[in-house]
């Protein structure tokens, strides 16, 4: 089966000359070898691109060797006439051969000018699923370079015959690196920092017409943006965007979050040249650096540690030329002077905060003068969460659905004591493992902490093992977390993650009031395609009254 960038594409929701090219997608996963990987980003696309990777470029091809081979897909009718193949739009008609021709000529100049691309040999393909060209030798474009509806079936085959599968060990080694970093480049991948942390698979996100796109545009002095997001709005991914460009620009970023998973999980993925942590963290090896050896066995450890660390002077050595907080909404005004204090005073500042995920009841910190960001809409949940969310939340919180992810409706299990809960559990892991789900892609959350939690003191749910976070680190400052194959974790420290489906268990309050819904928020948040709540008998029914 080929590799095809971006992954998640087949729950996609797509129309018109979009979905002829996800059916053509499916084709070359299903028909290709894994010697191949094929760019795509018509699902991934917002209005202001169209729908193809790069001008009249619908699929990239790449072969072992980091050779490509560029196919234009025309759906639908096409007309013949003296100066060869046209595609008549509703505007306009445009000739086929010129329009390939531009795209294969831009596409070209920019490949070449990259390190190491100079002789990547290129090729190209029409494709024209629909329509039968009756005379090939004046269609503009070589007949062999032409597979319209009497081949189609042949697409495969065909694209074996002009890529072969290469040879990455022939050749310049680093050519093809270089070329899928151009690719990627092009189609504007994101990693996304709210990926399950320990995944080994890397999931990318086409945040283009989002905020790490349209954000970075602004441009005023000095730079002070304040970027209030809901969940799945991209607020992490323009954390990244923003680092990753302060890096390559020589300069050093400092991102500071709240949650030490989060810091984590963004310092495996951050380019090097910056510095990533918590702002405890920060502290303490601000501290350590001036000789003090923080003491954490003092029942005020952590007020000591930030007190401490604010009556030292900051040296140019800890002056950034970027700062970054992230989880915003869970600092203190005496927090953000800690962080803000290390920003040079010709530097960006970035603040990210979403209202509805502040668990511990903080009140919103001033920032005077800082031009200032709604970002109301959620790219990441299944429809069918949002619209729940929707009415839950108070008339203020306006958020909108605008993910395209095709999901099963929500599943709501309730329980009425320990023994139930754990069986509910185990059916929701089971449901989700039916539809397709590996236990990889699947994370149970807990609406309570790990303290008062009935799911923590286990360590298997019939035949699944939990990986649980043990609260040490190894030498490199990585968490370590107990075997298990599938990860259990409370709504505070899942907080700023995401998994592809989402067990959201021990949900149980005696009234739904702000701090309920808040953490219904979170937790339902965290999914990118599933959702599966497991509720307590009381709780479920003072839900369905509220979504009526």
């Amino acid at each position: 089966m080929a590799n095809i960038v971006p992954d998640g594409w087949r729950e996609f929701e797509t129309t018109g000359a979009a979905a002829r090219e996800i059916e053509t997608l499916a084709r070359l996963a299903d028909t290709l070898s894994d010697d191949y990987t094929v760019y795509h980003a018509v699902h991934w696309t917002r209005l202001e691109h169209g729908y193809s990777v790069y001008g009249e470029i619908d699929f990239v091809v790449v072969n072992r060797a980091g050779a490509l081979l560029l196919i234009e897909q025309k759906s639908g009718f096409l007309e013949e006439g003296p100066d060869g193949l046209v595609k008549r739009y509703v505007e306009k008609s445009k000739s086929v051969p010129v329009q390939m021709a531009r795209g294969i000529a831009a596409f070209q100049t920019k490949l070449y000018a990259r390190p190491g691309c100079r002789e990547v040999p290129i090729d190209y393909l029409l494709y024209c699923p629909d329509y039968q060209v009756k005379h090939m030798q004046t269609a503009g474009i070589s007949p062999e370079r032409i597979v319209d509806a009497r081949r189609r079936d042949q697409l495969a085959a065909i694209i074996g015959q002009t890529l072969p599968p290469g040879d990455a060990e022939r050749g310049n080694p680093d050519t093809p690196r270089q070329v899928h970093r151009f690719l990627r480049d092009i189609v504007q991948l994101e990693t996304d920092v709210s990926a399950l942390i320990g995944r080994a698979q890397a999931v990318v996100t086409r945040i283009s017409g989002g905020l790490a796109q349209w954000a970075r545009q602004l441009e005023f002095s000095p730079y002070r943006l304040r970027v209030s997001g809901t969940a799945g709005s991209g607020k992490t991914q323009l954390a990244l965007a923003e680092y990753r460009a302060a890096v390559d620009a020589g300069k050093c970023p400092l991102y500071l979050c709240y949650n030490r998973p989060l810091a984590d999980h963004f310092q495996l993925i951050a380019p090097p040249g910056g510095h990533v942590c918590t702002l405890h963290m920060l502290c303490d090896q601000r501290l350590r650096a001036a000789g003090e050896a923080p003491d954490f066995s003092r029942p005020d450890a952590f007020e000591t540690l930030l007190s401490s660390a604010a009556a030292l002077p900051v040296s140019e050595d800890w002056r950034f030329d970027t700062v970054i907080v992230d989880e915003g909404q869970d600092f203190s005004e005496a927090w953000r002077d800690l962080a803000l204090r290390h920003l040079k005073p010709e530097g960006r500042a970035i603040w990210l905060e979403d209202p509805l995920q502040n668990l511990y009841a903080r009140a919103p910190v001033e920032l005077p003068g800082w031009v200032r960001i709604n970002a109301t809409s959620n790219y990441r949940s299944p429809r069918s969460v949002v619209r729940m969310l929707q009415n839950l939340l108070p008339e203020e919180f306006h958020i909108e659905a605008q993910g395209a992810l095709q999901s099963s409706e929500l599943v709501v299990l309730t329980y009425q004591d320990a023994a139930e809960l754990t069986q509910q559990v185990k059916e929701g892991i089971r449901q989700c493992l039916a539809e397709g789900y590996k236990k990889a892609d699947i994370a149970v959350v807990s609406f309570s902490g790990r303290e008062k939690s009935l799911l923590f003191p286990y360590t298997q749910l019939g035949p699944h093992s939990l990986k649980t976070y043990t609260g040490r680190y190894d030498l490199l400052g990585h968490p370590i977390y107990s075997d298990g194959d599938m990860l259990l974790e409370s709504v505070y420290r899942f907080k700023g993650q995401a998994a592809p489906a989402i067990v959201f268990a021990e949900i149980d309050f005696e009234q739904l009031d702000e701090r309920a819904v808040r953490k219904l928020f979170v937790g339902a948040t965290r999914a990118m395609m599933k959702l599966v709540l497991v509720v307590s008998e009381r709780s479920a029914a003072l839900l369905l009254d509220k979504l009526g």
